[in-house]
């Protein structure tokens, strides 16, 4: 897309943000005056929230595919790259694995696994955590750590260190300290099994190592991205929404609104103001587009100014109380009781663990004619910093 064409997309997405706002302005002069508004106005809206986010999302997608790599991974391999993907490429297409575990085993930390198969080219690899990343808002916002263990240990402070000021001849006390504890975040398997015809898979023109690769990543996203927000923590990462409430450690704090089942102006600046300074100065909103919508309709009661704004310049986000807003859709959308919206320093609050290296077992055998391609990824996370999130509580009727 040339330059002017991307000024173009800008520019409609300000039209349509100004045209909502005209059509909610009337909306809100006929509710003062008659105490009611035609249901039109609701309608008219929500068109003009789709197009807004019609127009959000193309502007993404462009800035995407522009910023891509570019970027190299970290390889676990001794062997030649071009060696060790011709000899794999070979086991994918024939299943032919002469040679394969030898090169293998010249990996500089990561053998072969109990449980079979083997390791995926750092292409096929790369291109796995490309399209995971581009999908998973989580591993756009958190911070990420690749291990070669299935564990990652952690020391936490419980409470903060004091410090005093003091005379230069002053006796000097002890400071109390913070207690110390161990947290371990463990990498939990996910798997994803496509299978194809081997007549498919014998075609040449079909590359089917990255075949393979789009369809394993778009079912790991899927799968990682809503343990991030909703996993239990048994047998998967532990998601942001499912921490006991409270402001205890290990607890996240939850800010109930004033609304039953509705995000309102108050609520919204409330929760912005639990967090504190060191946190809100990078923080981020992450809430479900439905929600993006309806927050869309509020305005500061004292200024009479929208909260919400969209990025109407290449690579700025829209922004809610001038704080970045990301969209998730394993994010609740607004009901009663639900944790609608999620306010956070996502790089300091959640920690997101990768296993290095993710491997491929070729079965020709168990659904015969197709061949499946048994893939596994281990990948574990957690909160690691409960005063660096907070989460918004819409009200339940009374």
């Amino acid at each position: 897309m040339t330059i002017q064409e991307m000024t173009d997309r800008l520019h409609s997405l300000g039209n349509a943000w100004e045209q909502f706002k005209q059509v909610n302005d009337a909306r809100l002069g006929e509710l003062e005056r008659k105490g009611h508004a035609d249901p039109l106005y609701g309608e008219h809206l929500s068109k003009i929230s789709d197009v807004l986010d019609q127009h959000k999302r193309r502007i993404d997608v462009i800035e995407t595919a522009s910023s891509r790599p570019g970027r190299s991974i970290a390889v676990p391999y001794a062997a030649e790259p071009s060696e060790y993907k011709a000899a794999f490429c070979n086991y994918l297409r024939k299943g032919m694995d002469a040679g394969l575990e030898q090169l293998q085993l010249k990996a500089l930390s990561v053998g072969t696994d109990a449980n079979g198969g083997y390791l995926v080219t750092p292409d096929m690899s790369q291109t796995i955590v490309q399209i995971i990343n581009e999908s998973s808002p989580m591993r756009q916002l958190a911070s990420v750590e690749t291990i070669s263990s299935d564990s990652l240990d952690l020391i936490e402070d419980a409470g903060e260190m004091e410090a005093e000021w003091i005379g230069e001849t002053a006796d000097r006390e002890d400071t109390d300290t913070p207690s110390l504890g161990k947290n371990s975040i463990d990498t939990h398997e996910m798997y994803a099994q496509p299978k194809a015809t081997q007549k498919l898979i014998d075609d040449a023109s079909i590359d089917i190592e990255r075949w393979v690769a789009e369809k394993v990543a778009e079912k790991f996203a899927r799968l990682e991205g809503t343990a991030f927000v909703n996993g239990d923590g048994s047998g998967k990462p532990k998601g942001i929404l499912t921490y006991t409430a409270g402001t205890s450690f290990g607890q996240v704090q939850q800010i109930n609104s004033g609304t039953s089942g509705q995000v309102t102006a108050d609520g919204l600046i409330q929760l912005y103001y639990a967090l504190k300074d060191e946190y809100a100065k990078r923080a981020t909103f992450l809430m479900h587009r439905t929600t993006v919508q309806a927050v869309r309709l509020l305005k500061e009661s004292t200024t009479n100014q929208y909260l919400w704004q969209p990025g109407l310049a290449a690579g700025t986000p829209d922004t809610l109380l001038g704080v970045p807003v990301a969209l998730g859709a394993d994010m609740p959308a607004p009901g009663a009781g639900t944790l609608s919206v999620v306010i956070a320093d996502f790089k300091r609050a959640y920690l997101i663990v990768d296993r290095v290296g993710i491997r491929t077992l070729r079965d020709p055998f168990t659904a015969k004619p197709f061949v499946k391609f048994y893939t596994t990824k281990r990948v574990g996370g957690e909160v690691v910093n409960t005063d660096a999130i907070k989460l918004l509580k819409l009200a339940t009727p009374a």
